[in-house]
């Protein structure tokens, strides 16, 4: 690192690190009232990296308050030292105090003492005029130096949080590494918040204010008092000791002063820089002239004036060497994110203030290393900064090193995990892109290209501008600024959809081009929005386009027509606005009139030419969802729309792809508003193009009825037509054109006699769906008759059986069609339909019988719960359509779960689904807990039996499949204790809440178990005991009394076993051990909080299990409250050493012992261990933090039973608030295709951090010592906080 001083001012330094003389020792006298310089502070800064690394590890060794480090010089300086320039000895003439000024004392108070704390309390009030508040300081000291200089440092002591004060008589007779740790010993730690820190509006504006108060109070000095050796001299030395404090308070707040300091330091030497050049240029200029012209005195001024700014600026480069090496070098590196965000930042902006000095690779580096640092606003300072660097093209020269070395890692945070820190990321590698030309190689653009296509749109974006930088603004932009016309000529803008058709067709990095639009839309909206050149490209005769050339332009025009029309991004990516800005909505509304304008005459044209294709038609019918159609009328485009309505017809006679029909019918759609002045042009042309398609279907259906085969022509038409009016039917209703009848009897026909294909079967009954609605939609009417909704009644039923009929047909695509048309029925006809008013409707509830329950349960087992194969890369024609099979799967459980939670089917059949809830997690798992978040919603006791009755029901089919022999040692049954777990998890930690809800689970899972006896004579156990093993997952969520209950009742089941053996049961063993107390070291209290781990938990009474009365056997009232813990604080209210701490004992458990000769549970016992305790070595740490450290380890307990907690309750958050389904942000159970991947949040462990040593001993006792381990946090003081 080079030194900021010339060569003639360096100091010579000793060298060993812990006697480095300090330039900010400076005699006010000679006497210890003067505060000392740190002992790590240093003038000369070593120009390599070796001796920077040496020369930090060697201070952080001795920058320590607790090894007897007062920071003060322990070598003379070898230089003449400079006069300090203190006031004269006169007594000022006192000054009228101003109004309201803090400088009138209360009466009586002696000069002596340390002023009030008016200084902080005015600086937290921010109210008042910092310059004003520095200029009344200014004044107190000038009249009396100590009192104002102690109340500078009592200010720098309130906003750390700490109530103790500095006195003359410690000013005096202490140290600066003694009154520090007196300090520390005064500090209120009972809470962890500090002025930085904490919460609340009276804290919201300190730190701002703090720092304008630094920076203030270095302007106003910077003619006087700071080239005073005395003030400021001492208080860099005192605010470097406190950085090193081991107290965060003291570190953060210091550390965020003395780099405020140095930044306005920074810019004084500034200042002092440009002076000295003045005052050459002006020296230079009076040496230059003639003899007779040239003034000796004023040379004889200049040189003074010129000698006096050179001792100013090494003056200044001391005190930025002293916060540099003194502060910086230790805290850039802390254990604290916040005071490493803070060195970075500051390093940033003196580069950007003082290039000269600082924009060297000596300072670049320590950005560099920064950038791999674990927290994100640490990393996102570090390239907030470099984007300043390179932001400016006179400084790339000196950053070619730096970008040398570190721009693997830039490239690399392109992808990091954090968005704002990749936003930023890609924007310096923008900056780069266009100040330093052929940095990045194509291969680190290749690693860049891919975001382009990210969910996140601040991170797309950002990427977009990098593309269109490296790939589009060569080719497309002119240099010239004059020529304005030239920069949008249309060979420029055909060069640019050119570009970027390459680039989407030959990356193949997505499929839809509407995402990369979206990228590119801030950074190249205007070229995007050149309709004129995307139109007449596709228009042209001769233009040398392939087809899938033609189509992703095709994506691109529509794409950029929705963007311009609806102004949010394409469906799936995230972005944090909330709406448009009124001149947003304004450009929008004209972008929207100008695309309509341009493209109705030409959409007609583009239909014509590209209605043979599918995939181009598709998406061209999508435009008029975009245009503005009253633009039709108003602008006298009739003719346009005439045309328009022939293609349309003409593509829907063409294709039967669903796309296009959907797309077409949609389009006709938005064109029949009534309130349009064309609607009677427009339903004409709707009703020549049913009648056309109807009088076709009745045609074809003829032949169908009559004859017992068709040739594929016949069938491929019957079918095409179909699939036209279903489409048609969806959008439009078709109700006066009668297709229930006809397709009723095509479909009775394909039920009797099985010679219907199922190409016609499957929109045959789209179509009676459709036609059930549109009715139901005209009968909601409050006018409807009874025979009208008794007609609809019987449609629906007899069409309810044809679906049931189709459920076993031998085609899966019928199948699973008639369960999705028949789920949806089913709900539309429930008796959900009356709610709000509607009574009338009534008559058409429709309950299904228990064969349709069982049926469509079947169903279920057989077409959802199948294990599909594995899937490959993702990439293959199989890997889709086995994504696309899953989505289908998904769909048919969504709707078999919404019959559930609505009462269509009987809630039991629930069972069905929740036995699959862990082996299908990865499939179904959000859909499944949906359901039973809501079923417990809905009756929690039902929910409970059904939980149960899902683990018989799979207890029972592997009983059956291998017997009861070696049961519980099969993986089937090990994957049902895991379902059993994740169960019991669901119920959450209110245990009050589900106490009778568990008792009556453990209940009939005991009765189950015991339902079947073996046979007479035979020793073995009843073939459903190994069920227990099952139960004992939920016995962490029963009370301690209720434990000792149910082994009561265990016992009475027992006791009616005749065959019980000399030795208990396995399965009994392991369900009573999960009883007994020794479990319930880790319960929770009633309202779910944790407790602490070294909290006494007393042990049962000592009693036998006969004692229990025969009621309590019986009934198993819940009429006990558990007892309320005793709530015991982490806090150490009053100091004591640590060899006086109080034994504090573990909890101990019990057991339960089986004895051989007994009752099996008569000879219970209740054994608690000894006591445990808790010991601590004197000489493990120093005097003054054991008690901080035992309340630290307090806290870590408890922290890892947060921890533990949050862990085993992943299945039950939400569970028991009783919110409504509108307040989720997305209902699983109406959107099954959801994107199932979770965000994993990766908790890391601090780079410094206390490490607990610990040993069991021979009585029992655990022996606990403390050891700092720092593995990248150099310096003491950084490990406590």
């Amino acid at each position: 690192m080079p030194t900021l001083r010339s060569s003639s001012s360096q100091l010579h330094s000793s060298s060993s690190p812990s006697s480095v003389s300090s330039p900010l020792r400076r005699a006010l006298g000679t006497g210890p009232r003067s505060l000392s310089a740190s002992s790590s502070s240093s003038v000369a800064v070593p120009c390599d990296d070796r001796d920077s690394d040496q020369t930090s590890e060697g201070d952080s060794e001795s920058l320590s308050a607790g090894e007897g480090s007062d920071f003060e010089d322990n070598l003379r300086r070898n230089v003449r030292k400079r006069a300090a320039k203190r006031p004269l000895k006169t007594t000022p003439v006192a000054k009228r105090p101003k109004k309201g000024s803090r400088m009138v004392r209360a009466h009586g108070q002696k000069e002596s003492e340390p002023p009030a704390s008016d200084l902080f309390d005015a600086v937290k009030a921010a109210k008042s005029d910092m310059q004003s508040l520095v200029d009344e300081w200014l004044d107190s000291y000038k009249q009396d130096q100590d009192a104002g200089f102690l109340e500078l440092i009592n200010f720098f002591i309130r906003s750390c949080g700490c109530k103790g004060t500095v006195t003359a008589e410690m000013f005096k007779k202490m140290s600066n590494s003694e009154i520090i740790q007196h300090l520390t010993e005064q500090f209120n730690e009972d809470s962890g918040d500090y002025p930085l820190t904490a919460p609340g509006p009276s804290w919201k504006k300190f730190q701002g204010s703090f720092c304008e108060f630094v920076r203030t109070l270095v302007y106003r000095c910077q003619y006087s008092l700071l080239y005073d050796g005395f003030p400021m001299d001492n208080l860099i030395s005192l605010l470097t000791g406190l950085s090193d404090s081991q107290v965060r308070a003291f570190r953060h707040t210091s550390t965020l002063a003395a780099m405020k300091l140095m930044t306005s330091l920074v810019r004084v030497a500034l200042q002092l820089s440009l002076h000295k050049d003045n005052n050459q240029r002006q020296y230079e200029a009076e040496r230059n002239k003639g003899p007779g012209q040239r003034s000796p005195e004023r040379l004889e001024s200049l040189l003074e004036k010129r000698k006096e700014l050179q001792e100013h600026q090494e003056e200044i480069e001391g005190m930025m060497n002293a916060l540099f090496r003194g502060v910086f070098v230790h805290r850039y590196r802390d254990v604290l994110p916040e005071i490493r965000a803070i060195c970075i930042e500051e390093l940033g902006s003196w580069m950007q203030s003082y290039s000269t000095s600082f924009l060297t690779d000596s300072y670049l580096k320590y950005i560099g290393w920064t950038l791999h640092d674990k927290h994100r606003e640490v990393r996102l300072k570090c390239l907030k900064a470099l984007k300043g660097l390179y932001g400016n093209r006179d400084w790339t020269a000196r950053l070619e090193l730096f970008t040398s070395r570190f721009k693997d890692r830039l490239v690399s945070m392109v992808m990091d995990r954090e968005y704002d820190v990749a936003v930023e990321a890609v924007r310096l590698l923008t900056l780069i892109l266009k100040n330093m030309e052929g940095v990045l190689t194509e291969a680190d653009c290749e690693s860049i290209y891919p975001v382009v296509y990210a969910s996140n749109r601040a991170l797309a974006s950002a990427v977009g501008e990098f593309l269109y930088w490296k790939l589009f603004y060569p080719e497309c932009e002119t240099r010239t600024v004059g020529e304005r016309e030239r920069r949008r000529s249309p060979r420029s803008q055909r060069t640019f959809f050119h570009l970027l058709l390459s680039f989407f067709v030959e990356s193949e990095l997505h499929y839809h081009a509407a995402y990369l639009v979206d990228s590119l839309w801030d950074c190249a909206g205007p070229q995007l929005k050149d309709w004129e050149s995307l139109t007449s490209l596709l228009l042209e005769k001769d233009q040398n386009l392939g087809d899938v050339q033609e189509s992703t332009l095709i994506e691109i025009l529509v794409s950029s027509v929705r963007q311009a029309s609806e102004g949010h991004p394409p469906v799936g990516r995230v972005t944090g606005r909330k709406g448009l800005t009124p001149k947003e909505r304004k450009i929008q509304a004209d972008d929207k009139v100008k695309l309509t304008e341009h493209l109705i005459p030409l959409l007609p044209q583009l239909l014509a030419k590209f209605s043979a294709d599918a995939e181009k038609a598709a998406p061209l019918l999508q435009l008029l969802n975009y245009f503005d159609l009253s633009i039709y009328c108003t602008r006298r485009l009739e003719k346009h729309l005439e045309l328009l309505l022939q293609q349309l017809q003409e593509v829907v006679v063409k294709h039967t792809e669903p796309a296009v029909l959907e797309a077409g019918a949609h389009a006709l759609y938005l064109l029949c508003n009534p309130e349009f002045t064309f609607f009677s042009r427009v339903d004409f042309a709707r009703s020549q193009l049913v009648d056309l398609l109807t009088d076709r279907f009745q045609q074809e259906l003829e032949e169908q009825l009559q004859s017992s085969f068709l040739d594929e022509d016949e069938v491929y038409g019957l079918a095409a037509t179909l699939k036209r009016l279903s489409a048609f039917y969806n959008a439009h209703d078709l109700t006066r054109w009668e297709l229930y009848e006809p397709c009723y009897r095509l479909l009775r026909k394909a039920v009797d006699t099985g010679e219907v294909p199922h190409q016609v079967i499957l929109p045959a009954l789209t179509l009676v769906y459709f036609s059930i609605l549109w009715t139901l939609t005209h009968v909601s009417g409050s006018g409807a008759s009874q025979k009208q909704l008794l007609s609809l009644k019987g449609r629906m039923v007899t069409f309810c059986e044809l679906c049931q009929n189709c459920l076993s047909d031998v085609d899966p695509e019928i199948q699973e069609q008639a369960f999705v048309l028949l789920s949806d029925l089913l709900l539309i006809f429930s008796p959900q339909m009356i709610v709000g008013g509607r009574e009338f409707l009534k008559p058409l509830v429709f309950i299904p019988e228990a064969t349709l329950q069982s049926e469509l349960a079947s169903f279920l087992m057989d077409h959802v719960f199948i294990q599909p194969g594995e899937l490959g890369s993702g990439h293959s024609q199989e890997d889709h359509l086995q994504i696309e099979q899953l989505h289908q799967r998904r769909r048919l459980l969504a709707g078999f779960c919404k019959l559930l939670l609505y009462g269509v089917l009987e809630m039991d059949a629930a069972s069905d689904v929740f036995k699959h809830y862990n082996k299908f997690y990865n499939d179904y798992g959000d859909i499944i807990k949906e359901t039973l978040t809501r079923a417990r919603q809905i009756d929690r006791s039902h929910c409970s039996r059904i939980l149960l009755l899902s683990l018989k029901q799979l207890y029972t089919e592997l009983l059956q499949e291998q017997g009861p022999q070696g049961l519980n040692e099969l993986p089937a049954f090990i994957e049902m204790r895991d379902l059993a777990r994740r169960f019991a998890l669901s119920f959450g930690p209110q245990q009050l809440q589900n106490r009778d809800l568990v008792v009556m689970l453990h209940k009939e899972g005991i009765r189950f178990s015991l339902s079947e006896l073996p046979p007479a004579g035979s020793s073995s156990q009843p073939p459903n005991l190994a069920f227990l093993e099952l139960l004992s997952e939920f016995s962490p969520r029963l009370f301690h009394q209720d434990k000792q209950l149910l082994l009561s009742y265990l016992e009475k089941c027992l006791q009616r076993v005749s065959q019980a053996p000399g030795r208990p049961w396995g399965p009994v063993t392991t369900y009573c051990q999960s009883l007994s107390p020794v479990e319930s070291t880790a319960e929770a209290s009633p309202q779910g909080y944790p407790r602490s781990k070294k909290r006494r938990i007393e042990g049962p009474p000592r009693r036998h299990r006969e004692d229990i009365s025969a009621s309590q056997e019986e009934s198993l009232q819940l009429n006990s409250i558990p007892p309320t813990p005793t709530l015991t604080s982490t806090a150490v209210k009053s100091r004591q050493p640590l060899g006086g701490l109080e034994e504090m004992e573990e909890g101990g458990g019990s057991e339960l012992a089986f004895t051989q000769g007994q009752s099996l549970l008569g000879a219970q016992r209740l054994r608690s261990s000894s006591p445990q305790h808790f010991q601590t070595p004197l000489n493990s740490l120093r005097p003054g933090l054991g008690n901080r450290l035992t309340r630290l380890s307090l806290m870590e307990e408890d922290e890892k039973e947060l921890e533990i907690q949050n862990d085993s309750s992943e299945e039950w958050q939400g569970t028991d608030k009783q919110s409504s389904p509108s307040e989720h942000g997305l209902d699983l159970l109406d959107s099954a295709e959801l994107n199932t991947e979770g965000s994993l949040l990766l908790l890391q462990p601090p780079c410094c951090e206390l490490t607990w040593l610990g040993s069991w001993g021979s009585q029992g006792s655990f022996s606990l010592a403390a050891s700092t381990s720092s593995t990248s946090c150099v310096g003491k003081g950084t490990g406590l906080s």
